[in-house]
């Protein structure tokens, strides 16, 4: 009767943690949207570009100690971002966690990956000594550029959160490891086809089409801007390694999608 209820005091605690994980997550999640697609929008939404300044050139820019101390800033925050992200996904390194949080490991993932993009939000240094490389200033363009772009970055976002539901958001966030730990189901991936397992350990996270053209799809694009576009756009690159076979897995699986979402149409039909 006690190891049960021990059992049941830290399911309640497990659980807990997740949740507060996932709105920690999503919280955050909100904020990235400000921080690199409608904020980048809403300084260039009247046609003016604040961010930069397009009088000095760029053999005066790239000497300018000011300008330079914020890109050193940006490339520490960036690197502090990156090796979080790639060292805790490391194969030794996660079977080292796994072992001592269990269940909680992917929510320790997460957690601490939001943990170092908000450090990354907070303390990010716009280049506001230099040229941008390119900015839409000329009416009509001037208003309906920005305008465009924010339709196709809130479309790109609304891709973005449907994948993530088809891709099984809870399991992404390790509330489902909790709840099947508490359940005495396992990890949650061993009950996926071998085929599903390879193709969520070749892309963990679907979004990277959208997310580039939320990068860079800008009506200016400044310095810093361009820093954490490419770094994060080569970075994104190189973490995903599909091939064939999932491809051929990606199709099988869409084509299933499409037929059961037909099927209510037919048979009202």
């Amino acid at each position: 009767m006690v190891e049960m209820a021990s059992v049941t005091i830290r399911g309640c605690a497990f659980g807990a943690v997740s949740l507060l994980n996932f709105a920690f997550v999503f919280i955050s999640g909100a904020d990235f949207v400000r921080f690199i697609s409608f904020r980048a929008i809403y300084h260039n939404i009247t046609g003016e570009t604040r961010l930069c300044q397009d009088s000095i050139p760029w053999s005066e820019a790239l000497q300018d100690s000011s300008v330079l101390g914020c890109l050193v800033v940006d490339v520490v925050l960036l690197a502090l971002f990156i090796t979080q992200h790639s060292l805790l996904a490391w194969s030794p390194v996660k079977q080292a966690l796994q072992s001592v949080l269990g269940s909680l490991n992917r929510t320790a993932y997460c957690f601490t990956t939001v943990l170092a993009l908000q450090i990354l939000m907070r303390y990010w240094q716009p280049v506001t000594g230099a040229p941008c490389l390119w900015s839409v200033r000329h009416a009509p363009w001037s208003v309906w550029f920005p305008l465009l772009c924010f339709t196709l970055h809130f479309l790109c976002w609304a891709i973005i959160c449907s994948v993530l539901m088809i891709f099984d958001y809870p399991e992404l966030l390790g509330i489902k490891q909790v709840y099947y730990q508490c359940l005495g189901l396992g990890d949650p991936l061993c009950h996926k086809s071998t085929q599903a397992q390879r193709f969520l350990s070749h892309l963990r996270h679907p979004v990277c089409l959208e997310l580039g053209v939320v990068l860079w799809f800008l009506p200016a694009l400044s310095l810093d801007r361009l820093l954490l576009a490419g770094t994060l756009s080569t970075y994104l690159a190189l973490a995903h390694s599909l091939d064939k076979q999932d491809l051929a897995y990606l199709c099988v699986q869409i084509n299933s999608k499409v037929r059961l979402l037909a099927e209510p149409h037919s048979k009202e039909e």
